[in-house]
């Protein structure tokens, strides 16, 4: 079986913002040989998610306003006393970006069925970047037959 390793990359934007991956795992998976099998899609960052659900406007922003609520940027952080860490001069203070990333998860396995990525109607796979702008990576696992 073989195991093909896919890299994804984003510029995103400051603040935080919701992409659509779907079509870039859809467009790699089409340049293997895999029919089935399944893809894992990993977030390589400690500020970044990745979550299955349903890219509709309104929602994507009910989820930015949920998860400012369980992390409020203005909350007193320990992560964000810098003068108490040894960090890079641009390093910004993103302990609630780091909180957020843990309330959702880092990767999301996808059954591939007769090529085809076996998600539901109105399932979206969403890449969240919790703390842009930055360049970011995700890595595919793509394995089957």
């Amino acid at each position: 079986m073989p195991i093909i390793h896919k890299i994804i990359e984003i510029e995103t934007e400051a603040g935080i913002n919701i992409y659509n991956i779907t079509p870039h795992i859809k467009d790699l998976l089409a340049d293997t040989s895999v029919i089935n099998g399944q893809v894992l899609v990993f977030s390589r960052h400690t500020t970044t998610a990745l979550a299955i659900n349903e890219d509709e406007i309104r929602l994507l922003e009910d989820i930015k306003v949920f998860l400012r609520k369980l992390a409020p940027e203005s909350a007193k952080y320990l992560h964000n006393d810098l003068h108490l860490r040894i960090v890079p001069e641009d390093e910004p203070m993103n302990a609630h970006s780091h909180l957020m990333a843990m309330m959702l998860t880092t990767s999301e396995v996808i059954p591939i069925i007769d090529g085809q990525l076996a998600l539901g109607t109105w399932q979206s796979v969403l890449f969240f970047d919790l703390d842009g702008p930055r360049k970011r990576t995700i890595l595919l696992q793509i394995s089957g037959e």
